[in-house]
């Protein structure tokens, strides 16, 4: 256990964790409000979560690794927060503490001239971060408040006092985000990055304002978000004495990760009191019934308020989408459990590596690097079938509903048995989160190339040339994918005006690229909308990979009108798979 210091004057470690970990429980708290405010009105809209996912990263870690020394703290919550980051800004907020830590790595603790100068330190290296910065977002936020904590933490020496006034001048940063961003006052909303970051700030200021209550702070491992992960001890089994081969230290290291089915280990409870006017009525057989179709293992236990939920399932996105129509989510953990079998089976190689340096012979011989691999992001089934069949190796399920991590890339690309891993991510939101991972993968080059969706991502793998340089493929996958449009058709969560159009919850968008194209109450009229902006430049091929939720009826009318309307175009159809997204489209 560790106790909040009393001194307002003077932060150290421990004060840190507590502020670290009040932070994350406000964060966790209103995760649907900041979700609620990504501009565009698709079911996905994912910052909140994202932030969550990587905050809560990084709290595990620092519970792994406490410290009452400031810098020893900083260093463990940066750790967590750069391998957890989740989607843009999920990176950006690892970037604030990365130079945060960087700035009080020497001190056993701060004042707070000492903390303000860390938070500067902080958005400055979040701006080094990304390429193109853009004002109106978590960026100006975190500027705003490090700027006003500067000039503040020369006129008071109470930590508490310092951060009101950053939290309040932060709130009055986003209330200008607007101001800057022209589509966020466009729609009507604040930037979510924004609110998410003054949630954090937030519950520091509430861990500063208790006025040195000593409260204890748990600071033992498990998980942050509900108690303890798997725990159990792996299951030995012993190499046969009097021969020289050694065999699987693990049960486990018998299983293929491919073999697993459902990935995510996913729980969360349901608060039935917090659901919205208008929602479900909750029946716990009906409940339980609809959940088993997305997964297994599930397990459903209910009181008159609280749902607790266990399901291994390959979407938790689309799990948890389904559960909030009976309430608010809170306590969530999400697990990838082929992340974990990986790691188990990185632990064998490694200790029968050391077991072959001992003297002991092992059957399988030392596997030759071959020049090329690669790393990409799906977003179904049979998009990970399409990619695996063009030569990706290690296939990432997230995409839209689940941004998979810079440390789930970084898995990824170790396992690559190449010289040269080429990383596609396949959505705008996980470049930056791969991009990270470049300088964390030992031993080998990782070059990303910056698809933006899943028909880029296969452009890119088509594009590909056996034989030429690295850097001559990074060009040409590049180029690749500027000759292909992307199109996407889901359904709007709420009402808002966008892009000169009127969009009413419900209605079925299409997106060209990154620009809604088509809203309409009617599937075909939006889909056939967006096949006319796809190919207004001219096209030769369109290619349509159906979502789990289209029909086949639905399918066979937008190819045909396809066909009838656009008769020099070939047209293909794939069964993708993906959650939330009736069609992906792409015209080449």
């Amino acid at each position: 256990m560790v106790y909040l210091s009393k001194r307002l004057n003077n932060m150290n470690g421990n004060d840190f964790i507590r502020m670290v970990e009040k932070g994350a429980r406000q964060l966790r708290e209103n995760v649907d409000n900041v979700n609620a405010l990504n501009v565009f009105p698709v079911p996905d809209g994912d910052t909140g979560t994202n932030m969550n996912l990587t905050l809560t990263s990084g709290v595990e870690e620092l519970r792994r690794r406490p410290s009452e020394h400031i810098g020893k703290a900083a260093e463990a919550l940066a750790k967590g927060l750069l391998m957890g980051a989740r989607g843009n800004s999920g990176v950006i907020l690892s970037q604030l503490f990365r130079g945060f830590a960087k700035a009080v790595t020497d001190s056993a603790s701060i004042d707070s001239v000492q903390f303000a100068a860390a938070l500067q330190h902080g958005v400055d290296m979040a701006y080094k971060a990304v390429v193109k910065p853009v004002e109106g977002t978590i960026l100006t936020v975190s500027k705003e408040a490090a700027k006003h904590a500067v000039l503040q933490a020369k006129r008071t020496a109470d930590l508490a006092e310092l951060m009101r006034e950053v939290w309040k001048h932060g709130q009055e940063a986003l209330s200008r985000t607007p101001d800057l961003l022209p589509v966020l006052k466009q729609v009507g909303v604040v930037d979510a990055g924004g609110q998410g970051l003054l949630y954090i700030y937030e519950g520091f200021l509430q861990a500063l304002q208790e006025e040195g209550n000593a409260e204890e702070v748990s600071t033992a491992d498990g998980s942050f978000a509900g108690g303890p992960g798997f725990t159990g001890k792996p299951v030995i089994a012993h190499a046969s004495e009097g021969h020289g081969t050694a065999e699987p230290l693990r049960a486990q290291a018998k299983l293929a990760t491919e073999d697993i089915e459902f990935g995510y280990c996913t729980e969360f409870m349901v608060t039935l009191s917090g659901r919205k006017p208008g929602s479900r009525a909750f029946d716990e057989h009906e409940f339980r019934q609809e959940l088993s179709k997305l997964g297994d293992s599930l397990l459903v236990v209910a009181d008159d308020d609280l749902v607790k939920v266990h399901i291994h399932a390959e979407y938790p996105g689309s799990v948890m989408n389904h559960a909030m129509t009976y309430g608010a989510l809170s306590r969530i953990k999400i697990e990838n459990m082929r992340e974990q079998h990986t790691h188990l089976l990185l632990e064998e190689a490694a200790e029968l590596s050391g077991r072959v340096s001992a003297g002991v012979s092992v059957s399988e011989p030392v596997k030759t690097l071959k020049p090329y691999g690669f790393v990409a992001v799906s977003a179904g089934p049979g998009i990970s079938r399409i990619l695996n069949s063009l030569g990706v190796d290690q296939v990432l399920h997230g995409g839209q509903t689940m941004n998979p991590s810079t440390e789930d890339i970084v898995k990824a690309a170790s396992l690559v048995q190449a010289k040269t891993v080429f990383v596609l991510p396949n959505n705008s939101n996980i470049i930056l989160a791969a991009q990270q991972a470049v300088d964390l993968v030992d031993g080998k080059q990782l070059i990303v190339i910056p698809t933006k969706s899943i028909p880029q991502g296969i452009a890119a793998m088509l594009a590909f040339r056996e034989q030429a340089a690295a850097d001559e493929n990074a060009d040409l996958m590049g180029q690749a994918l500027l000759q292909v449009q992307s199109g996407q058709v889901t359904y709007a969560v709420r009402d808002t005006q966008m892009d000169d159009m009127n969009i009413k919850q419900g209605d079925y968008i299409g997106i060209h690229n990154s620009k809604i194209v088509a809203a309409d109450p009617d599937l075909l009229a939006s889909a056939r909308k967006l096949v006319d902006s796809l190919v207004a430049d001219g096209a030769e091929i369109v290619t349509v990979y159906t979502g789990e939720d289209a029909s086949e009826d639905q399918t066979r009318s937008l190819v045909q009108y396809i066909e009838e309307t656009y008769t020099d175009l070939e047209v293909e159809v794939h069964a993708g798979g993906q959650p939330l997204y009736y069609y992906i489209l792409s015209a080449e």
